[in-house]
């Protein structure tokens, strides 16, 4: 690794494990000091026996919760210079058969939530003087409907909106706001989604999570290290000249 995020603060959400956890990894070893959060009351076994990382459980759907969580990493390791806005939960069923409470919580986490984590990160980097970057997590359902996943679809198109809506309103300060838009990940979700699957669609077990690797163009589902590189160099100097910008992070899957 090449430290290329040493002496940096990033507040990590959605922590606890899959992609979370992979990058705030990535971001320790390239030098910056993490804050982790996630549901759990525990912080992750896997993480590593250093000082340079803090575990709070919070839930941001909760969003009495989110000045604490940002004041407390402000706290331990000084103002934040990267948000990784990753916490998310998801879940689907047919369009018609689609009720409000499945809406108002995959709402409250992917859109509520990490909308006014962002909110109060970026009020925390103005204030502090911070040339901080901003990277939400958004997913290739954005990109598009699924009609047994409607409401999970439009809470990562807006995940994405906002991405460019926040980016151009912080562009004065000098904060970029990016974000990216994996495909079909293999974290531990998908023994969820692929139960839903073949639910809804007739299928055995492990049939869907075979067919969806099978169509991305690179041959396979993606592991959660696979987003590492490309968190960790929009967090960097590197991508110092982009913002407003979604990057597709999917084997290919976004054209197949």
């Amino acid at each position: 690794m090449t430290g290329r995020l040493h002496g940096r603060h990033a507040l990590l959400t959605g922590a606890g494990g899959g992609i979370g956890l992979a990058v705030a990894q990535a971001f320790l070893d390239e030098g910056a000091h993490c804050t982790l959060v996630d549901l759990a009351p525990q912080a992750p076994d896997a993480m590593p026996r250093t000082g340079r990382w803090h575990y709070l459980a919070a839930d941001v759907a909760r969003t009495g919760e989110i000045d604490g969580l940002v004041d407390a990493a402000r706290e331990r390791f000084g103002p934040i210079d990267v948000l990784f806005n990753n916490a998310a939960v998801f879940d689907m069923a047919p369009l018609l058969d689609s009720d409000e409470a499945m809406y108002e919580r995959l709402f409250a986490v992917n859109v509520k939530g990490a909308f006014f984590v962002m909110q109060k990160v970026l009020a925390q980097m103005v204030h502090a003087g911070r040339r901080g970057t901003v990277i939400n997590m958004a997913s290739q359902a954005g990109r598009r409907g699924e009609a047994l996943v409607s409401h999970y679809c439009a809470s990562k198109a807006a995940v994405i909106s906002y991405t460019q809506s926040a980016a151009l309103a912080m562009a004065p300060h000098g904060i970029r706001v990016n974000a990216i838009a994996p495909g079909v990940i293999a974290t531990p979700m998908w023994s969820r989604v692929d139960a839903l699957f073949a639910r809804y669609e007739n299928l055995p077990l492990g049939e869907k999570k075979r067919r969806v690797g099978e169509a991305v163009p690179l041959g396979r589902m993606g592991e959660p290290h696979d987003l590492c590189g490309a968190a960790v160099f929009l967090a960097s100097d590197e991508a110092s000249y982009i913002t407003a910008q979604t990057l597709n992070v999917d084997g290919g899957n976004v054209m197949s």
